[in-house]
């Protein structure tokens, strides 16, 4: 599958100024420098944009996806502090949690729509139709009942599954009352809607495709400001102190990280070897030093994880040293193998078999742990190996790959460092892309060039 190597179109970005209502801007190639950080809204701004492309996807996209998987009404139910993974994707903002006991249901029509409702004692509003409001748990109960045998559905999709955490919000509690209140013979009709809401989680709508590259900026700029000068001062600065510099930075922001973010180096004279996944270690950062860090942030509702690598110039020196540019090359091969075997239909495993095949016979010592990123940092979808496991992922391996889906294009290469007297040395890259159904596009571009730590400011 032919990769496209820059960001995004310009009418994605056109397109992004409009959803934000801020200015948007085409890198001009994949590396990002410590330039000014793109433009974040504030809380309140936030909102309109959020619930507009709630809105989008579930008049636009549930609709398909609820016809491709069979199911005739959706079930999502959530109670406070116990919500269901599903849930902060379905409501409109700002919500905090679920409120006492909530009930979201999504019927599909005999016109190919889909009609939103609730069961609630506190309404939503657009776009769901408050069926039932009011305080008393009993009668809420039995106005679901009334209204699934109302409706009548042939299909009824409840969040349950063995395999996927992200399907398998309904509580026992809720299951069990739910069975005492359905018609009789209604239980039977029950299924899992797994495959729906991994379709659900994983299918980035238009709209989400145009703000995508924004945030994924974000947080490569967030990255360019803790790789420079500005941050660094070798001799003094500790890997713990970037990364607290960055999540710090983030929070300033106003931009949560969901993971802690994480730096490490490697040096010249602590060995890296073939058993080592990772090769990174903790402490001063000195000249000479390779550095690391890993970083994912969420904002309108999606999230980011990135990860990209720096070099520490020694006295005298005003690049980086040639087997390290060589070594970033190699890494971005790497990139190139995994997103070219990139095709609808093939399933994560099948990919990353592809994937190892074209490394293999190049020579490349790799290791490739690549997921699906949305709602969720670790989203589901087609998991396309494990850093722990180079083999078949059962199950969610075997998930095929979608138009219209994101991931964080993640793994690693070990190379021998000449410079080094040829230490071993891993190059760990993570970016986000989109898959259309043709293309692999990274959303924010990739790192093609160090960061540059030192005299010279890093690029």
């Amino acid at each position: 599958m032919k990769t496209n190597p820059y960001s995004t179109s310009m009418i994605q970005f056109i397109f992004l100024a409009f959803v934000l209502g801020v200015p948007a801007s085409l890198p001009a190639n994949d590396q990002l420098t410590a330039e000014p950080v793109a433009a974040v809204l504030d809380q309140r701004a936030r909102i309109e944009p959020e619930n507009r492309m709630t809105n989008e996807r579930i008049e636009q996209l549930l609709p398909k996806l609820m016809q491709e998987t069979e199911i005739d009404l959706w079930l999502v139910m959530a109670r406070e502090y116990a919500e269901d993974p599903v849930f902060f994707s379905l409501v409109p903002q700002p919500v905090f949690a679920a409120r006492r006991t909530t009930m979201l249901l999504f019927h599909l029509q005999p016109d190919g729509t889909v009609q939103p409702l609730s069961v609630n004692t506190y309404p939503f509003g657009e776009p769901y139709q408050s069926v039932w409001s009011g305080g008393n748990l009993d009668e809420q109960w039995q106005a679901l009942g009334n209204l699934i045998a109302e409706l009548d559905p042939a299909r009824i999709g409840i969040n349950t599954s063995r395999h996927w955490p992200v399907a398998d919000g309904l509580t026992e509690g809720l299951h069990r009352r739910l069975i005492e209140v359905l018609p009789e013979g209604f239980d039977e009709r029950l299924v899992s809607a797994e495959n729906l809401v991994v379709r659900w989680i994983e299918t980035r709508s238009a709209s989400e495709q145009a703000v995508y590259p924004h945030i994924f900026k974000l947080a490569r700029s967030v990255i360019a400001e803790g790789f420079s000068s500005k941050v660094i001062t070798p001799g003094v600065t500790t890997t713990d102190d970037v990364a607290w510099y960055l999540r710090q930075r983030f929070h300033e922001l106003d931009l949560p990280v969901w993971f802690m973010p994480y730096v490490n180096l490697q040096r010249e004279g602590v060995a890296c070897e073939s058993d080592d996944p990772f090769c990174g270690t903790s402490g001063v950062i000195m000249p000479g030093d390779v550095l690391h860090t890993d970083v994912g942030i969420c904002y309108l509702k999606l999230c980011t994880d990135t990860q990209e690598m720096a070099y520490v110039l020694k006295p005298g020196e005003s690049d980086v040293p040639a087997g390290l540019k060589q070594a970033l090359a190699v890494g971005n091969q790497w990139q190139d193998y995994l997103t070219d075997s990139f095709v609808t239909a093939q399933t994560g495993n099948q990919i990353l078999a592809e994937t190892r095949r074209k490394a293999n016979d190049a020579g490349i010592e790799s290791s490739t742990y690549t997921h699906p990123i949305g709602f969720f940092g670790h989203a589901p979808g087609p998991t396309i190996g494990m850093w722990d496991n180079q083999g078949e992922t059962p199950v969610r391996g075997d998930w095929p790959l979608h138009p219209n889906t994101a991931y964080a294009i993640e793994g690693n290469i070990r190379t021998q460092l000449p410079e080094w007297g040829n230490q071993g040395v891993r190059i760990k890259l993570e970016q986000g892309a989109l898959f259309d159904g043709e293309h692999v596009t990274y959303l924010a571009g990739r790192q093609t060039e160090w960061h540059l730590i030192g005299p010279k400011t890093a690029r």
